[in-house]
C-alpha cells in the first residue's frame, strides 16, 4: 500500500512475523506492528459496518476530519458527509454489498465544524472468516492543494489563450492597416516591427520570468519608460508620473498610443533634431489622469497630417475612453491627454 507521502507500506501478516530474525517483532506482535503502521499512515483509515458505523480510526483520519479516535468511533459514516452527498453513500454501500472495490474516487467530504474536505478515497470490502462482507475500509487522502494547482494551471492556460487570441486580431488589425498606407515593402516591415516591439515591450511589464507569473496591471512610469527607452540616452526626455497602475486590458491600447505620439517625435517633432526635448508630465484630476505631452524644438507642418498612426492614436484613445487636445505654440507642441481612471485600470 502506498502512504500519501508516495512511500511503500507493506501489511504484515502472521507468516511474515514468523520468518522473522531475533531482532524482528515475534508473531504475538504482528497485529500490534500491523496496527502501528496503519496509525502512522499520513492517510486517513478507517472502517465502517455495512449499516454505516464508524468502527476504526486511524490518526491520520484525525488530522484530516479532526475527530479524535473516541469521537469518530461508533459514530455513522454520514457524518462525514455532505448533505448533497448523500446518494454516494447509498451507491457505494450498494456496491460493497456486491464484493466490488470502488478505486480513486474524488469527492466532497465535512471535516469537523462542516469544514468540505476534497479527498481521494479507495474503498475496499471487508471479509470475515467465512467469506462473508461484514463491512468496508477506507482509505483517504486530501486532494485541495493538487485541486488548486490544477484550477490554477487552467486558469493560466485560458489567460495565455486570452491574450494570444487579442494580440493576433491587433496584429491582424496592424498588418491590414499598415500593408494598405505603407509606400514600400520596407516602410511597411519597419512601421510593422516598431510597433510589435512596443506592444511586446509594454506587456512584458505583466507577464515576467521565471514561472510565467503574471500580474494585473503595470504602474504608468514603468509603461512610459518601456515605450520610450529606445530615446531615452542623451537626457532630452523627462518623465513624470504618479503611482497609477495601467490594468492589462487597457495596457495594449495605452501602450500603441504612447508608441504613436513617440513616433511622431522622433520623425516629425521635437526628437527629430539634436537640440529637441520632450516633457513628459502626468497628474491627477479627480476621477481622471491628465497628461501633459510637450515636445520643444520641433516645426509645426504646414499641413495637418493624416494616416494610419492617426487612426491607431484615435482607436487606442477611443479603447481608453479619453480624449487628446493638441496645441502649437512659438516653438512646442503641446498634447493634453485626458484618461478616466477607471477605464485605465481595467
Amino acid at each position: 500500500m502506498m502512504g500519501s507521502d508516495s512511500r511503500a507500506i507493506r501489511l504484515v501478516t502472521a507468516s511474515d512475523a514468523a520468518a522473522r530474525t531475533d531482532n524482528q517483532p515475534p508473531d504475538a506482535d504482528a497485529t500490534a506492528w500491523l496496527g502501528a503502521i496503519i496509525d502512522s499512515s499520513f492517510d486517513a483509515i478507517l472502517s465502517k459496518t455495512l449499516d454505516g458505523l464508524i468502527t476504526s480510526w486511524n490518526g491520520g483520519a484525525e488530522k484530516l476530519f479532526g475527530y479524535t479516535r473516541a469521537e469518530a468511533i461508533g459514530q455513522p459514516i454520514t457524518m462525514l458527509i455532505p448533505e448533497d452527498r448523500l446518494h454516494e453513500e447509498i451507491d457505494i454501500i450498494a456496491r460493497l454489498r456486491r464484493g466490488e472495490r470502488i478505486d480513486r474516487l474524488e469527492t466532497v467530504r465535512l471535516a469537523k465544524g462542516g469544514i468540505p474536505v476534497e479527498i481521494e478515497v479507495t474503498i475496499s470490502p471487508v471479509r470475515d472468516a467465512q467469506g462473508r462482507i461484514i463491512g468496508a475500509s477506507k482509505i483517504a487522502h486530501d486532494i485541495s492543494e493538487r485541486r488548486r494547482q490544477a484550477e490554477a494551471q487552467q486558469m493560466i492556460l485560458r489567460e495565455m489563450h486570452h491574450r494570444i487570441k487579442n494580440l493576433l486580431t491587433i496584429v491582424q488589425g496592424l498588418v491590414s492597416v499598415s500593408r494598405r498606407s505603407a509606400s514600400t515593402v520596407d516602410a511597411f516591415a519597419d512601421d510593422l516591427g516598431d510597433r510589435l516591439a512596443a506592444l511586446g515591450a509594454v506587456h512584458r511589464l505583466i507577464l515576467t520570468e521565471p514561472g510565467l507569473e503574471t500580474d494585473e496591471s503595470a504602474a504608468l512610469d514603468a509603461v512610459l519608460h518601456a515605450v520610450l527607452h529606445p530615446y531615452l540616452e542623451g537626457g532630452r526626455i523627462t518623465i513624470e508620473a504618479p503611482p497609477v497602475d495601467i490594468g492589462r486590458h487597457a495596457l495594449t491600447s495605452m501602450g500603441l498610443l504612447l508608441h504613436e505620439l513617440a513616433t511622431n517625435a522622433v520623425k516629425y517633432g521635437g526628437l527629430s533634431n539634436a537640440r529637441g526635448t520632450l516633457d513628459i508630465k502626468a497628474e491627477l484630476d479627480g476621477d481622471d489622469l491628465l497628461l501633459m505631452w510637450r515636445e520643444h524644438g520641433g516645426q509645426k507642418p504646414s499641413e495637418e497630417r493624416h494616416g494610419f498612426g492617426t487612426d491607431l492614436m484615435a482607436a487606442a484613445l477611443k479603447g481608453l475612453g479619453g480624449t487628446m487636445e493638441r496645441a502649437w505654440l512659438a516653438d512646442s507642441l503641446e498634447l493634453a491627454l485626458r484618461l478616466p481612471r477607471d477605464r485605465l485600470g481595467r
